[in-house]
């Protein structure tokens, strides 16, 4: 139901409600990015509402508890203590709040195509308790053209004017799970509105929790920002994988290239190989782009080229498993793995688009018994993609276990790993973080891929 627009119906007004600390902000997702974001806000000494389709995770944050590793349960019970911070499954709030935050997965289809149901379901929720002076942020990576395309329907629909009755913008997350040197309220903010009216109330919004507000012109410019920034990541990974496979054939160490290249001060930035990408972001914005281009007639060929490459490195890192396997007259069929992290970057519990889940497939697909040890992931939680691994368990790290394997492939740089215990108890190891660099190896024990 759209409510009278006699009130709060201009930013002004929406402003002081923010800057006078009577705002009510709902966001929705509860997940790495929405969380954090969350408990900035209430920390703000706003009114936060967190909203999750998830029972679970909303009986979890009420009780004062985490279900995100580095998420310290402490920051949840203060706000929640401190009346700041509620969540719940209940759509019907949104009625209650002056700004709200979509966090919700931007996942890909199986033909590579960009999957907004997530996106749309959520807007088709919130929009029948929308009112006049509400800010609506969108921060779910997409396509350039998607908050104003998908979103600014559904709300126009309610009867309210974006720009006039209400307010729209799109501000990309930049959350990155675990990184001790960046937190969601240093790492600088961008915002573009699709009114100027749109951005002015956004930023007023964002300041209270980053220290740097970044606007630019529009909603589409800021969805692109976030892409560029995702697919420059992509090309240079891919550049630098492809340079690993000529380098191994060439019988040079890609690792003590990239250090040297990278003592060169200015035009260098160093990237690094791995047994392909993870995380929510590099291996599906890029695609997002892709998609959308080719409404232009355009055939984005580096970003292709670079997703191809990236893909096909988990099958290379298997293919140098079975080279070292043969070379201990075994065969892939038959043989026990363990490949150690499941986690997609070091020293968080964070599986999503892991590139272990791909390579415990190819492995299983070709009868390989696989485990994984992950001092992170104690159990394999459920997710959409690897429903094939659901419930299955870190193995206990003894020497008795861990000497049993015929192959060890190092997939994620964890650093609570104890590396003497694995150069010790592991006699073929395949590394593909370069975790034991400068470290003296029994003859044939590693190889790198």
């Amino acid at each position: 139901m759209v409510l009278n627009s006699e009130f709060f119906n201009t930013v002004s007004s929406l402003q002081e409600k923010i800057a006078s600390g009577e705002a009510v902000v709902t966001v929705v997702g509860m997940g790495y990015v929405g969380l954090p974001l969350a408990l900035n806000f209430a920390k703000a000494s706003l009114r936060t509402i967190g909203l999750d389709i998830d029972p679970g995770k909303v009986e979890t944050l009420n009780r004062g508890e985490s279900y995100i590793e580095h998420i310290d349960a402490v920051q949840i019970a203060e706000v929640r203590d401190g009346g700041k911070f509620e969540a719940t499954t209940d759509f019907s709030l949104v009625a209650e709040s002056d700004a709200i935050i979509i966090c919700v997965p931007t996942p890909l289809t199986k033909h590579h195509e960009p999957d907004l149901s997530y996106v749309v379901s959520t807007v088709e929720s919130i929009a029948p308790h929308l009112k006049a002076g509400q800010l609506v942020s969108l921060e779910s990576t997409t396509y350039p053209g998607t908050t104003d395309e998908e979103l600014l329907p559904r709300i126009e629909a309610q009867g309210l004017k974006v720009g006039e009755d209400c307010f729209l913008v799109f501000s990309p997350e930049r959350e990155d799970p675990g990184n001790p040197d960046f937190t969601n309220t240093t790492i600088p903010k961008v915002i573009g509105g699709t009114t100027a009216a749109c951005l002015e109330a956004g930023q007023a919004l964002y300041q209270l929790v980053c220290d740097t507000v970044v606007p630019v012109s529009s909603t589409q410019a800021a969805e692109f920002t976030k892409l560029l920034e995702n697919i420059y990541r992509s090309v240079n990974i891919g550049l630098v994988n492809e340079m690993k496979i000529v380098a191994e054939a060439m019988n040079v160490d890609i690792w003590e290239v990239i250090r040297a290249a990278a003592t060169k001060p200015f035009g260098f930035t160093p990237f690094y190989p791995g047994p392909g990408l993870g995380g929510h972001c590099i291996p599906i914005d890029p695609f997002y782009l892709t998609w959308k281009a080719r409404e232009y007639n355009i055939h984005t060929r580096f970003i292709e080229l670079a997703g191809e490459i990236n893909t096909s490195m988990p099958q290379y890192v298997i293919h140098r498993v079975s080279e070292e396997l043969n070379r201990q007259r075994k065969s892939l069929n038959g043989s026990r793995v363990l490949v150690m992290g499941l986690a997609y970057k070091p020293n968080v519990d964070d599986v999503r688009e892991s590139a272990s889940f791909k390579l415990m497939d190819l492995l299983a697909d070709q009868g390989v018994e696989v485990d994984y040890f992950d001092p992170h992931v104690p159990v394999i939680p459920s997710t959409r993609e690897n429903v094939r691994w659901t419930g299955k368990k870190s193995i206990k790290w003894n020497q008795e276990n861990v000497s049993s394997y015929d192959n060890v492939i190092i997939a994620t740089a964890h650093d609570r790993y104890n590396i003497d215990e694995i150069a010790e108890w592991c006699d073929s190891l395949v590394d593909t973080r370069n975790i034991f660099a400068g470290r003296e190896m029994k003859p044939g024990q590693l190889i790198k891929a």
